[in-house]
């Protein structure tokens, strides 16, 4: 039996669950860039070693956001009565794979670190958007 509250809780939890895995990446790229930075002014090996490491601590955030984002769109799609409620991850979801493919040096890292900060701030911002949404409409 279809239960909107149930429902609208289940999509608010799986939102939150993605928002915590996006926020984690965002926090470990802006570390990142703050180390890389350090590295483009002569900081020593190991401060391409640490944004390495905050790097490698976002890809692990972001692997945990997929299914989180995956589940966060099926939950809206199961809320029978809310139209045009939904998340398109699909762009994101694709850059962040693109990015974490490889590097080709500091000055490229650094930008491609920023744009996939942006992209999963975007993330964020449409997930907090949906969030408020569902509660305002429980």
């Amino acid at each position: 039996m279809y239960n909107r509250n149930i429902e609208v809780r289940e999509a608010i939890e799986a939102g939150e669950r993605a928002l915590v895995s996006l926020q984690d990446a965002s926090e470990s790229l802006g570390s990142a860039r703050n180390w890389g930075l350090l590295d483009l002014l002569g900081g020593r090996s190991i401060s391409g070693l640490v944004k390495h490491v905050k790097i490698d601590n976002a890809r692990q955030s972001l692997n945990r956001a997929k299914p989180d984002l995956d589940r966060f769109s099926k939950e809206l799609t199961d809320i029978r009565d809310l139209q045009g409620l939904n998340i398109e991850i699909g762009d994101f979801l694709t850059f962040a794979d693109f990015f974490f493919d490889g590097f080709l040096a500091d000055i490229l890292v650094q930008s491609k670190i920023r744009q996939a900060q942006d992209r999963i701030d975007d993330a964020i911002f449409r997930v907090e958007s949906v969030l408020r949404q569902l509660r305002n409409y429980r």
